[in-house]
C-alpha cells in the first residue's frame, strides 16, 4: 500500500524536503505551496481537489481553474488526481461533476453514505475509486465499519479481492488501513502534529527536532500495511 503524507507540512522548506524525501505526498489544490518541494524529493504524489478545505472555509471554487492547474502540474511522478466532489452533496451533483471532468487520470470519490448502486456504477466505469467521508459519521466508529463492510462486500470478489483499486481519503490510520485492502491512503496527520506547542511531545523522551518528530510519526504509519484481501462478512443492517 502507498502511504501518502498530506501537505502542508508545518515546518520550514528545508525541513519539509528532508521529511518527505523518498516518500509519497498528497497535495491539496487548496494549498499547493509545497508542491515544488514534493516534485523534487518525493517518489510520487497525488493531487486532492481540496473540496473539503474549501467547504470548511466557505470559499467557492471554480473547477475549471482546478483542471487548468492539473494540466500545468501533471508529470510522470503524479499518480492521479481526485475528481471534484460536493461535500454533503447529492449523488446527482457528484455524478455531474464526474461527467464534467475533461481529463484522463481522475479518480472519483464515493462517499460512504451514498448508495451501493452508485458504488457499483463507479466500479464498473473506473479503475480506481476514492472512499470519502460519511456525512455525520467519524472514521473508525461502529457506523463507519458497518458501512465499510457493506461497501467492500459489494466490490470484492469471492476471494475478497477488490475488483478495482481503492484509495482511502483521510484513512492513513493503522486502525483503519490494516483492515481494508486499500491500494493507497492519505492523511495530514504528520503535517499537523509537528508544532512545538502540542502536548503530544511532553515527557522525558520528547524528540529534539522537527525531523525526529516526523520520523516517529511516519514510522508509526509506514510500519504497517494494508491486507491483500477483504474478509467478506454478511451484510449487516442498513444504517438509518
Amino acid at each position: 500500500m502507498i502511504h501518502y503524507h498530506g501537505t502542508r507540512i508545518a515546518c520550514s522548506d528545508d525541513q519539509c524536503a528532508r521529511i518527505l524525501k523518498g516518500r509519497h505526498a498528497f497535495v491539496s489544490f487548496a494549498d499547493p505551496s509545497q508542491l515544488s518541494i514534493v516534485e523534487e524529493v518525493c517518489q510520487s504524489w497525488a493531487l486532492d481537489n481540496g473540496a473539503y478545505s474549501f467547504f470548511n472555509s466557505g470559499k467557492k471554487v471554480d473547477w475549471d481553474d482546478f483542471y487548468k492547474f492539473v494540466e500545468e502540474v501533471r508529470s510522470p511522478s503524479m499518480d492521479f488526481f481526485i475528481i471534484p466532489d460536493v461535500i454533503g452533496g447529492t449523488e446527482d451533483q457528484n455524478n455531474e461533476l464526474i461527467r464534467q471532468n475533461p481529463l484522463q487520470g481522475g479518480v472519483p470519490v464515493y462517499h460512504l453514505h451514498e448508495s451501493l448502486n452508485r458504488l457499483e456504477f463507479l466500479a464498473d466505469n473506473f479503475a480506481m475509486i476514492a472512499f470519502g467521508k460519511m456525512v455525520g459519521v467519524e472514521h473508525n466508529t461502529e457506523e463507519f465499519w458497518i458501512r465499510m463492510h457493506q461497501a467492500l462486500n459489494t466490490i470484492c470478489d469471492e476471494q475478497g479481492r477488490p475488483i478495482i483499486r481503492i484509495h482511502g481519503l483521510k484513512c492513513l490510520n493503522p486502525d483503519i488501513f490494516t483492515k481494508v485492502p486499500f491500494t493507497s491512503a492519505d492523511s495530514t496527520m504528520v503535517g499537523r502534529n509537528l508544532d512545538d506547542n502540542t502536548t503530544r511531545w511532553n515527557g522525558s523522551f520528547k524528540p529534539i527536532s522537527i525531523f525526529a518528530k516526523a520520523q516517529v510519526l511516519i514510522d508509526r504509519i509506514e510500519s504497517f500495511n494494508a491486507p491483500p484481501r477483504w474478509n467478506k462478512q454478511p451484510i449487516q443492517m442498513e444504517l438509518l
